[in-house]
């Protein structure tokens, strides 16, 4: 059974609309509406429904369909209301809000893969993945955990924090799950093992050029769960999903709670991991 947190889709995304009929070109028709929205409040600062409806060229009614879609989904909020004249009802104006700034375009993958590569041009290997391992803590350090928690609760904890980070992440317990290639071999009376999945690379176009970002998320995954674990599929290397297998450790050793040591051996662990998923198959 997979266990993971909610993943909502806005509505903005869907695209569907009570009083019309669901088709691909009604879906892309208010998609496009809403876009264009989001792109006046953006040039304006701000607006009123009225304002909207005229540069948009539709009735204030329909807009106002969209703009209760847009702050349900809060992508915008109203900021203040303005009456238009003497007479007439108050007009609400309505702003983005911080969380619409992600919809827009960035330049965040140039940028990353910029500083990549003259970090690799400036430094020695070994220091550009221990960079990328300190940015590893230094990301985990934001977990929340209880010192009391089970091991299957700090799964979740994890998952949860790795999807807010972008990653999507599922887990599961691997008990009759398929083994996955690559992975050790079970060991009668050995602890219970974990699959943890992260469907979706926030790097995606520049793990494959820059593997330090693979050895990246190994090492916050190590951090997270706090012990090595064993990643058999990865995303870059074209399968559905980052697979990372884990072992969780007797309950007695008083460790599953414990912050994962020795960066030395960290380090071999990690290289040595992706160097062997990284090769191809026999």
């Amino acid at each position: 059974m997979l266990y993971s947190g909610a993943i909502r889709v806005p509505r903005f995304l869907s695209g569907n609309s009570p009083e019309r009929p669901n088709s691909n070109q009604v879906t892309n028709d208010v998609q496009t509406i809403r876009k264009r929205i989001l792109e006046i409040l953006k040039r304006r600062q701000n607006a009123t429904a009225n304002e909207l409806a005229q540069e948009l060229g539709m009735a204030p009614v329909s807009v106002r369909y969209h703009l209760d879609i847009l702050q349900s989904d809060a992508l915008i909020q109203v900021s203040k209301v303005r009456r238009e004249g003497t007479v007439g009802r108050p007009q609400q104006v309505y702003t983005l809000t911080a969380a619409a700034n992600e919809i827009f375009p960035d330049n965040f993958a140039a940028l990353t893969a910029g500083l990549v590569r003259q970090l690799k041009k400036l430094l020695p290997p070994e220091q550009v993945e221990e960079a990328f391992r300190s940015l590893a803590r230094e990301f985990a350090q934001e977990l929340s955990l209880k010192e009391e928690a089970t091991f299957e609760e700090r799964m979740e904890a994890v998952t949860g924090f790795l999807s807010e980070l972008g990653y999507f992440a599922q887990w599961e317990k691997a008990e009759g799950a398929e083994r996955q290639e690559g992975a050790e071999e079970e060991a009668p009376g050995s602890q219970p093992v974990y699959l943890l999945y992260t469907f979706n690379c926030p790097y995606a176009g520049l793990s494959k050029e820059h593997q330090e970002l693979c050895l990246m998320d190994l090492a916050l995954v190590n951090e997270l769960v706090g012990q090595p674990c064993q990643r058999v599929a990865s995303l870059a290397e074209d399968h559905d999903c980052c697979t990372y297998r884990i072992r969780a450790l007797a309950q007695e050793e008083d460790e599953l709670d414990r912050p994962f040591q020795g960066e030395a051996h960290d380090a071999h662990t990690e290289r040595a991991a992706f160097n062997a998923l990284s090769q191809p198959a026999s």
